[in-house]
């Protein structure tokens, strides 16, 4: 029995270390918590240092944070169907990032994706407590799609 939670064990490791875009590391596996308390403008604008490019992506500075578990349509979309719904997540992105401090956390390794992106779990915490988590929101309320390393299909 012990052999195959083993198994279990290490496969489920093995899963999140090669798709660290796709999935959030359980807690042990993460990085600190970074504190963002931060005011989201459009990506465009020198006047926002932190700012939202897409529904699953935003800006520190110079750094590029991509959401873990989400993908949104894009913003040069291929058809208006795609628009209005990239247009509707990026805004949703925008105001949950507007609606106070959150903390970001990343596997221990602080994995990036092929475009440079840092990938990272954002999470804040609740007046009563408990922890809501941006990529379930965004599932919910912003338009957003799970996303788990699977063909992105179209939004058209």
């Amino acid at each position: 029995m012990r052999f195959i939670f083993l198994l279990i064990a290490m496969a489920t490791a093995f899963t999140i270390y090669q798709t660290p875009g796709y999935m959030e590391p359980p807690r042990f596996l993460e990085s600190g918590a970074e504190v963002v308390n931060a005011r989201f403008g459009r990506c465009g604008s020198p006047l926002w240092p932190a700012c939202v490019s897409d529904g699953d992506t935003f800006r520190l500075g110079e750094r590029r944070i991509r959401i873990v578990g989400i993908d949104t349509a894009e913003m040069d979309a291929a058809c208006e169907a795609e628009a209005a719904m990239a247009e509707a997540s990026t805004v949703a992105l925008r105001e949950w990032l507007n609606r106070g401090p959150f903390t970001m956390t990343a596997r221990a390794d602080a994995p990036t994706d092929r475009y440079g992106r840092e990938l990272r779990t954002i999470r804040r915490t609740l007046p009563d407590g408990s922890e809501e988590n941006l990529a379930d929101w965004m599932r919910q309320n912003g338009g957003a799609r799970g996303y788990w390393g699977e063909g992105r299909g179209g939004w058209c």
